[in-house]
């Protein structure tokens, strides 16, 4: 199912973003084999990544271990790996030997600051990604230190999303010319990527302080507000037609008001809106969203989006092994995608890989006296 069915993923085990990208591309059909350390821990709080990929436990330590991994760098279209610069050389898997294996493969290497550089040999999450990138100090409420925005910006989409993407791209151009490549994939430069616009505006004059911009809490119209019941609503009437719809639904349409896009008078009446808004419940402003096209929409946790009537409707979220989940994104007309298998547990497929590899059974029992797999 999907239109990368028949494409085959090899993923050298890691956090974050790799994990991310190998979810989207087997969403999209294509079978990702995960390359576990043995006696890695079963669990981990983004564990639910691993989702649609298989686990081969192999420890690319050991001589053969490594024999292992060349053997799915040949067999494989694609193989991705997160670890620090140098790290996959020395583990007997980096780019110069699998390219050698398979010529036609595509390498993506995923760090945080690139392959390159001052940087290159830093750790790094998402956090110091953004932080470098520029793209984490404006994002936050006037008065307030910078919000690490749940690593959203850099391990998932500037980093995961753009590398999946990338890895296609590659992908496509290996099937036309027979020749593979390495992708550098940075999160800081995928951030910054991300955050394009800022750039401009930056340059420009038109971002100021932290929380005093349009899409950073500082516009009235591009806001969230508390309701009656300690909840939220968040609103996003840019344009005219939408802010007309926000002050007839708020009431405010009969009073005189400031210009829409007077930042100075942008303060007192998001003061005035907040009043307004905290007159009735969550749900009582959401009835009210029919008739009032004015970009207002609830403000949902993670336990409720599923619930909401449009997911619903869509069958936007699923279940896994008990866990309620994002179903794959976006849709495809033709070429469905499909949630694959929940996480698989540390070396499920182990042997079921290295059959498909060439390994005899006899092979397999020697590898795992060796411990170059469990």
């Amino acid at each position: 199912m999907g239109p990368l069915a028949g494409v085959k993923v090899t993923q050298l085990a890691g956090q974050g973003p790799v994990p991310f990208a190998c979810l989207l591309l087997a969403d999209m059909g294509a079978t990702v084999t995960r390359v576990d350390p043995p006696g890695a821990p079963l669990r981990h709080p983004l564990g639910i990544l691993q989702r649609g990929s298989r686990s081969a436990a192999v420890d690319l330590k050991s001589e053969l271990g490594q024999e292992v991994g060349l053997r799915l760098a040949a067999a494989s279209d694609i193989l991705l790996e997160g670890f620090r610069p140098g790290v996959a050389e020395r583990l007997g898997v980096g780019p110069e030997r699998c390219l050698a294996a398979n010529p036609r493969l595509v390498y993506g290497r995923m760090s945080a600051f690139g392959q390159d550089g001052p940087y290159s040999a830093r750790a790094g999450h998402d956090i110091n990604a953004i932080a470098v990138a520029g793209v984490l100090e404006p994002i936050g409420r006037r008065g307030q230190k910078p919000t690490p925005p749940l690593a959203l910006v850099g391990d998932m989409g500037g980093g995961g999303a753009l590398l999946a993407l990338a890895a296609v791209a590659a992908l496509l151009h290996a099937r036309e010319t027979g020749e593979g490549q390495v992708i550098d994939a940075s999160m800081a430069e995928g951030a910054a990527l991300l955050g394009t616009y800022l750039y401009r505006s930056w340059a420009l004059g038109e971002i100021r302080e932290r929380g005093t911009n349009m899409l950073d809490s500082g516009a009235h119209f591009y806001e969230v507000y508390e309701t009656a019941d300690g909840r939220y609503v968040a609103v996003g009437a840019i344009e005219e037609p939408f802010y007309r719809a926000l002050l007839e639904v708020s009431g405010l349409a009969a009073e005189p008001l400031p210009e829409q896009w007077d930042r100075e008078r942008w303060p007192e009446l998001k003061e005035r809106l907040a009043e307004v808004f905290r007159r009735r419940t969550q749900a009582e402003w959401c009835a009210l969203m029919d008739r009032f096209d004015a970009c207002l929409a609830p403000v949902h946790s993670p336990g409720e989006a599923p619930l909401d009537l449009h997911s619903v409707a869509r069958g936007s979220f699923l279940e896994r092994a008990a866990v309620v989940q994002p179903a794959p994104a976006p849709r495809f007309g033709k070429t469905p995608s499909e949630a694959g298998v929940p996480p698989s547990r540390l070396g499920e497929h182990t042997d079921e890989v290295l059959a498909e590899l060439g390994y005899s059974a006899a092979e397999r029992a020697r590898l795992r006296e060796a411990r170059a797999v469990a």
